[in-house]
């Protein structure tokens, strides 16, 4: 659906004009925020100055569905507003990526309740779950990385009909937790 489709497939000069297409795709994502709790809170700090997202090519967040190429559903989402989720995700232009941050948006989170949707996979394709309850701007980082990689790799799976199936990678958390400053005593001393 894009320029890949008016392209001949046997020409040297198309593979390189691949590679050039999926060069700039992979550095201009513009992600569109969706964003609830502390989940936002983690995903406004990913756009700062101390972890940089712009250095990825991944600084302009588009509030409008028609200007951003990534949606980022962050923190908890109820079934009442599933329908919006839904309507903005058919409105983002091919192609397309999905993010889904937190516990929450990826399995409902400790909300086990009738109005909290339990996984947004359920509903729209996602592309990679990031895990953690909040999880660290690092983790939305390295998320946004790995889509930029598949886009680079021209890796993206197909269906028959040609559009393309949802990735559905799953991070593994990349940091470990540092020692306390002071020892911790329990009990008498």
């Amino acid at each position: 659906m894009g320029l890949e489709a008016a392209l001949p497939q046997d020409n040297i000069l198309t593979a390189q004009l691949n590679k050039l297409i999926n060069w700039t795709r992979k550095y201009s994502i513009w992600p569109m925020p969706f964003a609830t709790a502390c989940c936002g809170i983690e995903l406004m700090c990913t756009a700062s100055s101390r972890y940089d997202l712009a250095r990825f090519g991944a600084e302009v967040f588009r509030f409008s569905p028609r200007q951003s190429d990534l949606l980022i559903i962050a923190g908890r989402v109820t079934n009442k507003m599933m329908p919006v989720v839904q309507r903005i995700y058919t409105q983002i232009c091919e192609p397309k990526w999905v993010i889904s941050m937190g516990a929450c948006a990826s399995t409902g989170g400790v909300f086990d309740t009738y109005a909290v949707v339990q996984g947004i996979d359920q509903f729209v394709p996602v592309d990679v779950y990031v895990p953690g309850c909040p999880p660290r701007p690092e983790m939305l980082r390295e998320g946004i990385m790995t889509i930029q990689r598949m886009i680079e790799a021209d890796n993206l799976p197909r269906k028959k009909d040609g559009k393309r199936r949802p990735l559905n990678i799953a991070l593994e958390p990349n940091y470990e937790p540092g020692t306390q400053p002071v020892d911790v005593t329990v009990g008498a001393t």
